[in-house]
């Protein structure tokens, strides 16, 4: 049995050590809104955070995880509803097919973590390594930079 935080619950998972964290998640734990893109931590569907640090779940074993914390998007939202950056990607429509969505807002979540006031260009280099086939990239920017509005912060232009 393997111990793992996820989303502040501990769990026991029955799994050996070098299963990916991605396959725990959706097979064991049926937190299925970390996708399965390409398995090679290139497109970015499968990302969480660990540690408040997105990192591609295909690739991370879970005996790597020791006591640290898992974020999943299933855990950005409470009673009252979706967290801060889910509602920024809903209010602006920012899914078209979803499939990167999750990954998306984790990785804008993670940004956000660290500092609500990135620059354009903090922004953009930071959101990069995620793909999105659909071509929604400007409507994921416009709702990174509504979430960090909504928390008090912004993006700040730092381009001519």
């Amino acid at each position: 049995m393997i111990t793992l935080k996820i989303n502040d619950t501990q769990h026991e998972v029955e799994a050996e050590p070098d299963t990916p964290l991605l396959y725990v998640l959706r097979n064991d734990l049926a937190l299925n809104a970390a996708k399965f893109g390409c398995g090679l931590g290139q497109c970015g569907s499968c990302t969480v955070l660990v540690d408040d640090r997105p990192v591609y779940s295909c690739l991370v074993p879970i005996s790597s995880l020791g006591t640290r914390q898992v974020r999943t998007v299933e855990g950005l939202a409470n009673a009252e509803g979706p967290g801060v950056v889910p509602a920024a990607f809903e209010a602006e429509q920012a899914a078209q097919c979803g499939y990167c969505i999750a990954g998306m807002i984790m990785r804008a979540e993670g940004l956000l973590s660290r500092t609500i006031t990135p620059t354009e260009s903090e922004l953009r280099q930071y959101m990069a390594p995620n793909l999105c086939r659909c071509g929604t990239h400007m409507r994921i920017l416009a709702a990174v930079r509504r979430a960090a509005v909504a928390m008090g912060g912004g993006v700040k232009e730092d381009r001519p």
